[in-house]
């Protein structure tokens, strides 16, 4: 397993479009949306600065990114493609390919979360205690893995040429309804009932709770939990599925 986590992994850092945007884009709209905001400019009920708010939210989209993006699209062109069918002919089991899938993801998606606190220190003067940028890192790299297990079930669920506008459908809709584009307090009050029970804005907001020195929300935990178990379960579920028709 370790051997296709590092080829995976190779081809990934290969993928220049790929990079770009998991990496490099999370940042560009970093400035966008704070860079000419004050200093001291708040997002109204959150007690936090644009620039540490829109921080967090772009890590997490960075993060969001590298892991959704990536395996799902991959998957399914290695399943028309008849790889993964090959690597069923191997002493690799089925766990093996999933967790190689989702580690290898996990990995890449390490600089989309670095370089967008490096450019929100250098260029906003964000600064933070040096266990909060720790517990930052850990926590948005830890949380990716709820959304690498739906990449791997998107990748299972449809064929290569129609898992893309599914993917880019949960991909942006999980972003802008998440609230990781623009603060949700600037939604109407329904959307924002909505929006707290989705994944994103649980993510976003277990790094906002460490911004603020404060434990997280009980509620955004069990959010982030019982949807990896959904999407693992579901990718469980649709490679057994796969395996059987194969």
């Amino acid at each position: 397993m370790n051997s296709l986590i590092r080829l995976e992994l190779a081809r990934a850092l290969r993928n220049r479009k790929f990079l770009f945007f998991s990496v490099i884009y999370p940042s560009v709209l970093f400035l966008i949306i704070a860079g000419n905001a004050g200093s001291t400019t708040e997002v109204p009920g959150s007690g936090l600065t644009l620039a540490t708010y829109m921080m967090v939210s772009m890590a997490s989209f960075g993060a969001l990114t590298a892991v959704l993006m990536g395996n799902s699209e991959r998957i399914a062109k290695e399943r028309e493609g008849g790889w993964v069918r090959q690597l069923r002919l191997t002493t690799l089991p089925g766990r093996g390919y999933v967790l190689a899938k989702t580690a290898s993801a996990a990995v890449v998606s390490l600089p989309s979360i670095v370089v967008v606190f490096a450019v929100a220190a250098a260029v906003k003067d964000v600064t933070l205690d040096a266990w909060q940028w720790l517990a930052l890192t850990g926590a948005i790299w830890a949380g990716s893995l709820v959304f690498a297990a739906l990449g791997v079930a998107l990748g299972y669920l449809a064929s290569g040429d129609a898992v893309r506008p599914i993917t880019m459908i949960t991909y942006f809709g999980l972003s802008m309804l998440g609230g990781l584009w623009m603060p949700t307090t600037t939604f109407p009050d329904w959307l924002q009932e909505i929006a707290k029970w989705l994944p994103t804005h649980a993510y976003a907001a277990l790094g906002q709770a460490i911004e603020q020195s404060r434990a997280p929300h009980v509620k955004d935990l069990a959010v982030l939990v019982v949807s990896f178990v959904l999407f693992a379960g579901g990718a469980a579920w649709l490679y057994r599925k796969d395996t059987l028709k194969a």
